[in-house]
């Protein structure tokens, strides 16, 4: 669209159906690689990514065009049915449902792609789990919500 200029930087984060240490180190180089298609197949930019065994970080420069519900759906559902139709695992493979995202300024990027990308070295160094660094993250952007619905 001529004349739309935007700015938009999101982090969305999903994690495994049931919060299930299964994503091995050796499908993870794999999986970001996938994702990071999925997402440049729907015209969006890719800043950073990290897949921990039970969760996944990304950081995309979205652009105006693009539902984040609709992108972070088609991520989440690609990505499984990739999983699935690869037979990582004998059981079948599936993300959690839902997401959160989190918005950000250009100003906080190279945070929060070190962030991102130091993943494994903040979860050992914090002792932080997932649970635990989500619930910050949605007090630390100030986003409602009630602890009871978060991955039931």
């Amino acid at each position: 669209m001529a004349n739309t200029y935007s700015q938009i930087y999101v982090q969305i984060v999903f994690a495994v159906n049931g919060r299930e240490t299964l994503i091995r180190s050796e499908y993870r180089e794999t999986l970001q690689k996938f994702i990071a298609g999925v997402i440049a197949n729907k015209d969006q930019k890719l800043l950073a990514i990290y897949s921990m065994p039970d969760h996944t970080h990304l950081l995309i420069g979205l652009k105006p065009n693009k539902l984040i519900s609709e992108l972070a759906k088609e991520i989440k559902s690609y990505s499984s049915k990739h999983i699935n139709d690869n037979n990582w695992f004998e059981e079948r493979f599936s993300w959690q449902e839902g997401y959160g995202v989190f918005s950000y300024s250009r100003n906080d990027l190279d945070r929060v792609v070190k962030y991102i990308l130091n993943q494994e070295e903040h979860h050992a160094k914090t002792k932080m789990s997932f649970r635990e660094e989500y619930l910050s993250m949605l007090r630390t952007h100030q986003i409602p919500f009630e602890e009871k619905y978060i991955f039931v």
